[in-house]
């Protein structure tokens, strides 16, 4: 008897052990905004993406104000490559530049100029709203650092040596989904380069400021997914705790009786009574599908039914705080098929000894709310 009650605590103390350790991920979407759930840490290969945009852009700076807004518009494009390492933080390398219309010193003055630079990207609606992979806008701000680069230029006989400087860029994109692969990117970006772009040097520090806007097409490689990671359900746990440590207590009452008595006369054991016993599955917020950590509970509920040859029923149920009453009684019902399928498949327990009821969120059998996500299921003679 102190055997089994010892093996008893050994399997709850193991079950207790795995399930603490494990995690149930949900692909795609979350429950809670970005900021607070936990992703799976994605592959170097998976959400990977290449940005292709073309538009216009106009120099700020000095006297280029005083000029029509229409001449001062000179086509630029870029391209990007970048990577999210979470649905809501992305690191991309940018190339853009093209030409660009400068008026100063008295004259107008075209020139070509490239842009390389490393952008942090955060997208806003994933990071404080539920991340949903098939979110349909995006939007994202984004800031970096780079390098500007003009070579230098003839105009009218006068040399005008080239440009370097440190850039800042500081911009946003609205982003929006064509199909799982593509998307369609607007995207505003605004530079701050040194005075050298329009060869108009002043003693006091000055800044001059491309600001372009650009049309492309995102293309997403490998996975675009990402995976929450759902922590162990701690109502569970303490469960499982209690029932561990009543064990203990028991197995504790045990060792104090003798092992062996000669002088005890030998007792009758009664054949025990065919006793119900009642158990349950508990299911995660929207789901059917059996949690491993639930298994033991279906294992012992399907030994039970053998050893005393009584039959199973099985009741589904669902919350009532989430879903509607149809949505909630067919969940009901997939829960409680779930449980069954799982004791005839895996437990050996005939589909003729198990009858199937679901109530959906008409009864609540708890007054936890999400106690009610659960299939209880009874053993007792008809």
């Amino acid at each position: 008897m102190k055997t089994k009650v010892l093996l008893l605590v050994i399997l709850f103390g193991s079950a207790l052990l795995v399930s603490a350790q494990e995690y149930q991920p949900q692909v795609g979407f979350s429950t809670e905004n970005g900021s607070k759930t936990n992703f799976k840490k994605n592959k170097a290969s998976d959400n990977i993406f290449i940005t292709i945009a073309g538009g216009g852009n106009i120099l700020l700076g000095d006297q280029n104000g005083d000029a029509e807004f229409s001449d001062r518009i000179a086509p630029s494009g870029a391209i990007s490559i970048g990577k999210w390492w979470t649905p809501y933080a992305a690191v991309r390398l940018q190339l853009n530049g093209g030409l660009m219309n400068n008026f100063s010193n008295g004259g107008e003055q075209n020139f070509t100029w490239i842009n390389p630079h490393l952008d942090l990207m955060w997208d806003v609606t994933n990071f404080w709203a539920p991340y949903k992979e098939s979110k349909v806008f995006h939007f994202i701000p984004f800031a970096g650092i780079g390098y500007g680069f003009r070579p230098e230029k003839t105009v009218d006989g006068i040399k005008y040596g080239k440009a370097e400087a440190v850039s800042t860029n500081l911009g946003a994109q609205l982003l929006f989904r064509l199909s799982k692969r593509v998307d369609l990117v607007l995207e505003g970006q605004y530079t701050l380069l040194g005075d050298h772009w329009n060869w108009d040097f002043h003693a006091r520090p000055r800044y001059d400021r491309p600001v372009q806007a650009m049309l492309g097409l995102n293309f997403n490689l490998g996975r675009k997914e990402f995976e929450v990671i759902e922590p162990m359900d701690y109502d569970l746990l303490n469960d499982l705790n209690s029932q561990i440590n009543a064990l203990r207590a028991r197995n504790a009452e045990l060792e104090k009786r003798p092992e062996y008595c000669p002088e005890c006369p030998p007792q009758i054991v009664p054949e025990p009574a065919k006793e119900s016993l009642q158990n349950v599955v508990y299911f995660r917020l929207n789901s059917a599908k059996i949690d491993k950590n639930q298994e033991i509970n279906i294992f012992n509920t399907a030994e039970y039914s053998k050893k005393h040859s009584l039959p199973i029923k099985l009741v589904g149920y669902a919350d009532k705080k989430t879903g509607n009453p149809d949505y909630n009684k067919g969940l009901s019902e997939r829960r409680a098929r779930a449980v069954a399928k799982q004791l005839t498949e895996k437990y050996g327990i005939s589909s003729n000894n198990i009858s199937i009821e679901w109530k959906g969120d008409t009864v609540q059998p708890y007054a936890e709310n999400a106690w009610n996500r659960v299939v209880i299921m009874d053993t007792k003679e008809d």
